[in-house]
Parts: structure tokens; C-alpha cells; sequence
């Protein structure tokens, strides 16, 4: 089946009982953060990694994609924008679920800057919980907006680089303000000396939550 969107697919060698979708962040693409899973899927043994390119070419980098354009300060916008990427990626895991016979407790969808804003969204206004979600250096785009939308109850865990200069670290703690007055469950971890990237230290705090949540042990 050809998906919606271009995809970077990483398939185990036994059979597909879960699936991780990640989604890169602003000028990045399905390649960039399917490095991801170079260590993860030794130890996901029956999982598939989708990395898919967004939708859009990135307006500063032409060579990336964007879920939504970041060069404006225009935040309705913005969020105009993000809820059409939202609609082509639920369109995106409907295919997914039914190319591979998967259920949204079956999926852990993932996100880096970008991506992980659009990952909260996902899992919070599906109309079931997925598996669980991992975001990095991520922030919510509008608390007002989700917080009348939310549908589900998706475990979370967010990472953050205490040194962020492109998303501030604070996001991490409003964030988690977010989810705990929503009664949603979150795990946070905040890096120290880590700028606007993902070290090995987030990348195995990942691996160790998506392996609790699969039961993997």
C-alpha cells in the first residue's frame, strides 16, 4: 500500500505486533529522525518505525518539510495550520491501522520539536488512546483550543534540554501543568548541559517508556 504521506518504514524481522510513528520537527524529514531507530529496534523486536515527511515543503528550508509554517507570529494561523496537518496525519494512522491490523492501543506515535506538538494533539483528540506518546522538545500549541478538544487519555512521556534555546525548557513544566489538571498521565525528564536536540540519554528514556507501555521486558 502506498501511504498518504512519503514515508521512511523501518520493518522488524518477526511479525508486526506494534508500530511507532515518529514525526520530525521544522525543515527535517521521515529520514532524519528514523535514526532513531537504529538502537530501538533491537530491543522492539515485532515493532514497525514509520518516519513520514510532512506535508509540507519547509518555507527555510526547501530540502525539509514542516507540519505547519513557523515563520509568522500570526498564532491563529498557526493553529489553522496545525489542525489541517492534524486531519492528514489521523487520515495517515487510519491507513497504517489498516495496512498492518493495528489498533490505536497497538501504536506509539513519537515527535521531535514540531512533531511532538502534533503528537500531543494526536493522542489527545483520537477518538481512543494510543499506546503511548513520546515527545521531545515539544510545547502544546493551544492549551485553549486542545483542552476543549481532548477525547483521550494517552500516556506521555516529554523530554526536554534544560538548555533550549528554540523551545525554552519552561515548556516542559507547562506542559505537564497542562496534562495534570486534565488528568492525563505524563512522565517528564529534563536533560542537563542538552540544547535543541536528542542525546542518548533521551533516546534510551524513550526506548525504556514505549517498552513498559508495549510490556517488553
Amino acid at each position: 500500500m502506498k501511504f498518504s504521506l512519503n514515508t521512511e518504514i523501518v520493518k522488524p524481522e518477526n511479525e508486526i505486533k506494534n508500530a511507532v510513528i515518529l514525526l520530525h520537527g521544522y525543515g527535517g524529514d521521515g529520514k532524519d529522525i528514523s535514526l532513531l531507530t537504529l538502537n530501538w529496534k533491537r530491543f522492539l523486536k515485532n515493532t514497525i518505525f514509520l518516519c513520514p515527511d510532512a506535508h509540507q515543503t519547509c518555507g527555510i528550508n526547501p530540502v525539509g518539510f514542516q507540519w505547519f509554517d513557523l515563520n509568522t507570529e500570526d498564532f491563529e494561523y498557526i493553529l489553522a495550520e496545525s489542525k489541517k496537518a492534524e486531519t492528514k496525519l489521523k487520515k495517515y494512522i487510519e491507513e497504517i491501522k489498516m495496512e498492518y491490523k493495528l489498533e490505536n492501543s497497538n501504536i506509539c506515535i513519537g515527535g521531535f520539536s514540531q512533531g511532538c506538538m502534533m503528537s500531543i494533539n494526536l493522542g489527545l483528540t483520537a477518538d481512543k488512546s494510543f499506546n503511548c506518546i513520546v515527545g521531545f522538545s515539544g510545547k502544546i500549541i493551544n492549551k485553549e483550543d486542545l483542552s476543549k478538544r481532548i477525547s483521550s487519555k494517552t500516556n506521555i512521556l516529554m523530554i526536554h534540554g534544560d538548555s533550549d534555546n528554540v523551545v525554552p525548557p519552561g515548556n516542559l513544566l507547562e506542559t505537564k501543568d497542562f496534562l495534570d489538571r486534565n488528568k492525563i498521565k505524563v512522565e517528564t525528564l529534563l536533560i542537563k548541559n542538552c540544547d535543541h536536540h536528542i542525546p542518548v540519554e533521551a533516546s534510551s528514556a524513550a526506548l525504556n517508556f514505549i517498552k513498559k507501555n508495549f510490556h517488553i521486558k
